[in-house]
């Protein structure tokens, strides 16, 4: 493919995981805790060293290039720009790649492409100019290249899950101190993610806007992020102006849920993990206020054909959702969830 474009072999090839997250919504930018897990769906780059950027994604079948001193164009060049440019901050003169992009993870679906291709990109340039980058490091880069050059201010979930998670493994992370734990998935369960079809934007959504009211949630509260506070600090909140209350609430409430979550998986407590699902997603849809109702359609018919639980996964306003259903039973959930929901879209 690579040698068919640009009429060479690549130096490089590499990949990494798009993700689905099992446990704690819109905590990562709090300093909170999340636990996501990747996915067996992977974006692909063949690459090559050049002077500036060369790039074709054969998911859009588009050819472009751009000099490096070029600004954000609005395209999806500037995540491999970004990469660059945020390499370059931290002192490191790559002078540019040239990348052949192939893509399985699904895009506008709350599965997180765009850290895969972040990841890919980073991953790409390490081998490529021999950089010193463990994959803490790598996951610390492309989430400066999203927040401070695409634009979108995102945490850290989604790049440290396609960078450090392990499949068959929930990925336990503190946002605040970027500690990790890898909990193995309960065997016999299949972790579905079901697509609504319904696209989502996250610049141009409320994400932006929810991160904002958390922050003038911590001002008003005087605390330096809402991970600092806990279930016992829950009366506090009363004092805030809505919707403030109902945004931090969410925050403390999700953390405390993640919390619960993995120590229920570790002690074999599916039915326990599916409650907290559930009650995540309740959570998301009155409180942070970013589902729509045909997230709660699918999750209710997910629920309602035997999911364990069932939530949206990713910031929301469309996107996906994530259930845990026995393996034994899949077959029959998924077939009753398309005769409930027929735009579901299984993965």
């Amino acid at each position: 493919m690579f040698k068919d474009l640009f009429g060479s072999e690549p130096s490089v090839s590499v990949s990494a995981p798009g993700r689905v997250n099992l446990l704690g919504e819109h905590t990562d930018y709090n300093g909170g805790f999340v636990f996501p897990t990747p996915l067996p769906y992977q974006t692909y780059i063949e690459a090559a060293p050049a002077e500036g950027l060369e790039a074709y994604a054969e998911n859009f079948q588009e050819h472009k290039s751009r000099g490096l001193e070029v600004g954000r164009q609005g395209d999806w060049l500037d995540y491999l720009a970004g990469c660059v440019w945020a390499l370059r901050q931290q002192g490191y003169a790559v002078p540019g790649l040239r990348a052949y992009i192939r893509s399985e993870v699904p895009m506008s679906g709350g599965l997180s492409s765009s850290a895969a291709l972040e990841v890919a990109t980073l991953r790409a340039l390490r081998a490529l100019y021999g950089l010193p980058l463990d994959d803490v490091q790598i996951a610390r880069l492309a989430q400066q290249a999203e927040v401070a050059y695409v634009g979108v201010r995102c945490g850290i979930m989604d790049q440290m899950a396609s960078s450090v998670g392990r499949l068959g493994y929930g990925l336990f992370l503190d946002t605040q101190s970027l500690e990790t734990r890898l909990v193995p998935l309960p065997p016999g369960y299949r972790v579905a993610v079901v697509d609504s079809s319904v696209p989502r934007r996250l610049a141009e959504s409320g994400y932006n806007t929810r991160r904002a009211e958390c922050e003038q949630a911590c001002a008003l509260l005087g605390v330096p992020s809402l991970r600092a506070l806990s279930p016992a600090d829950l009366p506090r909140l009363e004092a805030l102006p809505e919707p403030l209350k109902r945004r931090a609430r969410h925050v403390v409430t999700e953390n405390q849920r993640v919390l619960e979550g993995v120590a229920a998986l570790e002690q074999g407590d599916i039915q326990r993990f599916g409650e907290l699902m559930i009650a995540s997603h309740r959570s998301l849809r009155d409180d942070y206020e970013v589902s729509i109702p045909e997230l709660d359609r699918l999750v209710e018919a997910e629920l309602r054909h035997g999911a364990a639980g069932a939530r949206l996964t990713g910031a929301g306003f469309g996107g996906s959702t994530v259930a845990l259903v026995e393996e034994s039973k899949y077959e029959d959930f998924k077939k009753g969830v398309l005769q409930d929901y027929p735009r579901a879209r299984f993965f």
